[in-house]
């Protein structure tokens, strides 16, 4: 009985939105969008010259310092770090320093040096999305499978389809001539739709809930999501790309599908040796680490010649690696400070960089007030419905929507591969950062109101602790 009744909710909840999509995107159809202009902080962001070593190696020792302080800054009011690396971006960046004291901010980050600030970001990104694909582990769907996958693809189809309406008022106002209404529309949808893996898995561990029943229905639901949404934003960026390219579209498309069959067919058998090696020496030697790094960057440089996008091969690379734990384990603690302490700051000030909320001004706010309702509504809302539909307690099911209504750095990934390629605008790009920065802030609060800390888990359950 139960089963047939997730089918029904699985229809109502996903066909239905999925419907409403479609009727969308044909009632954009014959919208135009404004023609193109130049943007200041465009060209600002791509323009390149020689290497002044001096400069970026004090732009690094800023970013690290200013960084570190507003992530501990924010800790202190028991918010993930990662939200104070952000703001360390903005508030280096136009937004702050560049409108304070534009003098300091021209001569500290001048047009010149952005380029290769922006590569070691890349870099950093490249080895992060590695680590998240190695974290994703589909045995954490077993005893929540159907619960899981009725979760994460109404919290998927919901603020998708959401996006995209919500796309029917900014594109006229906000995207260029040059970008379709259907490859804008489409981007809005699977940047509302995203969650950010590894910040919800930090808050769990965090306020010890990973262990409960909560915890590990928002982990699986968190990872059907991250690999369904990266999908659906590799498929986008294909179909941008072959817009602007010589290659033609099947040679993308075809190639892409056999990379990824080669991956899981072939390369992924040979990749138990590096857990065999493990267990024989006792330890990930530096060789070991140096061959992944290697590989997690060539599987990155396949699926760029393809014309998707690096971070994907990269994702990829890590989501078909054994998941032996203390394997795992291993090699995330060995990566995980360098890539999360010295490169990601990087992006989140390049991401900074990027952001200018002088650009919004007047009705723009409305915009914005707009975008952040409509995300919450979709994620949250989704999420915490089908929960509830899928027999999960009222408690637990408003825990996950809030968990899953976390965006963070995988929004950030996503919004800076959609302004380089040119789907969304400056403008666009600052509105949807502040949407990720609102998101991923109310979560902590939010589920310390549903979930004190005074609550334990206790044999997969939460429980108070007088």
């Amino acid at each position: 009985m139960l089963k047939n009744n997730l089918w029904l909710a699985y229809v109502l909840l996903v066909g239905l939105p999925l419907l409403m999509l479609i009727g969308v995107l044909q009632a954009g159809h014959g919208l135009t969008a404004p023609p193109p202009s130049a943007s200041k902080t465009s060209q600002i962001v791509s323009a390149l010259a020689p290497l002044d070593l001096l400069k970026l190696v004090l732009q690094i020792a800023v970013i690290l310092l200013v960084s570190r302080i507003t992530g501990m800054l924010f800790k202190k009011i028991r918010q993930p770090q990662v939200i104070g690396e952000m703001v360390a971006g903005i508030l280096l960046g136009p937004s702050l320093l560049g409108w304070v004291a534009p003098a300091l901010s021209h001569t500290l980050f001048p047009a010149s040096s952005l380029g290769y600030l922006n590569a070691l970001s890349q870099v950093g990104l490249v080895l992060f999305m590695f680590l998240v694909g190695l974290s994703l582990n589909p045995k954490e769907l077993h005893g929540h499978g159907h619960a899981a996958v009725l979760t994460s693809h109404v919290s998927i189809v919901t603020p998708f389809c959401l996006g995209s309406i919500v796309a029917l008022v900014l594109y006229p106002q906000l995207s260029s001539s040059n970008i379709t209404f259907m490859s804008f529309a489409l981007f809005m949808g699977s940047a509302m739709s995203i969650t950010a893996f590894p910040v919800l898995a930090r808050i769990l561990t965090e306020r010890n809930l990973l262990g409960s029943r909560m915890g590990t229905l928002s982990i699986a639901c968190a990872a059907v999501d991250d690999i369904t949404g990266w999908c659906i934003l590799a498929y986008i960026v294909m179909l941008i790309r072959a817009g602007h390219t010589a290659m033609p579209i099947w040679v993308t498309i075809g190639g892409s599908i056999t990379y990824v069959l080669v991956m899981l067919l072939g390369v992924k058998r040979v990749l138990p040796r590096f857990e065999a090696s493990f267990h024989k020496q006792g330890r990930l030697t530096e060789n070991m680490i140096s061959l992944l790094i290697v590989m997690a960057l060539a599987s990155a440089l396949v699926t760029e010649a393809l014309g998707i996008h690096l971070l994907f091969g990269a994702f990829l690379m890590g989501a078909i690696m054994p998941k032996n734990s203390e394997f795992i384990h291993s090699v995330i603690h060995k990566m995980e400070s360098l890539t999360v302490t010295a490169l990601l700051p990087l992006f989140f000030a390049y991401s900074g960089l990027r952001t200018s909320v002088n650009m919004v001004h007047g009705q723009m706010w409305l915009y914005v007030l707009l975008v952040i309702a409509v995300a919450i509504a979709g994620k949250f809302g989704g999420s915490t419905f089908a929960a509830r539909m899928a027999g999960i307690p009222w408690r637990d099911a408003t825990s996950l929507g809030i968990l899953m209504n976390t965006r963070g750095l995988m929004e950030l990934i996503a919004l800076n591969i959609g302004l380089d390629i040119g789907i969304i605008s400056p403008t666009v790009f600052t509105m949807m950062v502040l949407m990720a920065l609102v998101t991923t802030f109310m979560t902590s609060p939010l589920l310390e109101w549903v979930y004190p800390t005074k609550f334990m888990v206790v044999g997969g359950e939460a429980r108070h602790v007088a």
